[in-house]
């Protein structure tokens, strides 16, 4: 929820791109300048003067909530509380797993056995878990960033680590497109971290790429989860066998 500072924050930032000087704005308001001055400076106000400094910049006040939602950072992970809310129900986990895709409400339901008014239901729950803010014509804003991760120790990857890993890894992975590499050796602990690095900028480069095919049609996309791991490890029946 935007608090009146973040409000006044952005209109500040409308004033300029208006280039509308603080003694136009006090003009408009009935105001002294120093008053308005010192108003913004302060960030604090009523939301009648929010409003009435909007009118003056003829800035509906709706489109000023929204430029400050865009404005808002991006999280990069979800807290305890609501990875347990997303994994409470399947089809709000699928919902979440979709709109991270950038999935439209139309195309879920087109794919999935979920009514519109089911989607709609569950896109009201991702809203308020705070993953995405609903916005007319159920249509969204993702507020995860590209950077985004489950938690590590998380309810969601205690979820995957439980009922899909076995499922993923039963794959053939010999399908177009399809690979699973294993490969151990011993490198400097220096070293280590600059690997970890690469997997990652490999995951975004995954993403972006996913972003920019939005634009294609279904027929000529097709969907695949990059799952990349590292971690220091010896299986443990290799452990047991150790002097």
């Amino acid at each position: 929820m935007s608090t009146t500072a973040d409000l006044v924050l952005v209109l500040k930032k409308e004033l300029k791109a208006a280039q509308m000087t603080y003694a136009d704005l006090a003009h408009s308001l009935g105001m002294a300048e120093s008053s308005v001055k010192r108003m913004l400076a302060k960030g604090d106000m009523s939301l009648s003067r929010i409003d009435a400094i909007c009118r003056a910049l003829k800035l509906d006040f709706a489109e000023l909530a929204r430029r400050v939602a865009d404005a808002q950072p991006l999280l990069k992970e979800l807290t305890q509380e609501q990875e347990k809310a997303v994994v409470a129900d399947k089809k709000l986990l699928l919902c979440a797993i979709c709109v991270l895709s950038q999935w439209s409400l139309d195309q879920i339901c087109e794919e999935y056995r979920l009514t519109e008014a089911e989607c709609i239901k569950y896109f009201a729950q991702l809203d308020r878990i705070g993953i995405i803010e609903l916005r007319p014509l159920n249509r969204y804003r993702l507020k995860l960033a590209k950077t985004f991760r489950w938690r590590p120790h998380g309810p969601v990857m205690h979820y995957f680590r439980d009922h899909a890993v076995l499922d993923y890894f039963n794959g053939g992975f010999d399908g177009p497109a399809e690979s699973v590499l294993l490969v151990h050796g011993s490198v400097s602990r220096g070293i280590a971290p600059s690997f970890v690095d690469r997997l990652q900028r490999v995951a975004q480069d995954f993403a972006q790429q996913h972003q920019a095919d939005q634009k294609l049609p279904q027929k000529d996309r097709e969907g695949y989860t990059l799952v990349l791991a590292m971690r220091s490890w010896e299986f443990e029946a290799f452990t047991q066998l150790r002097r």
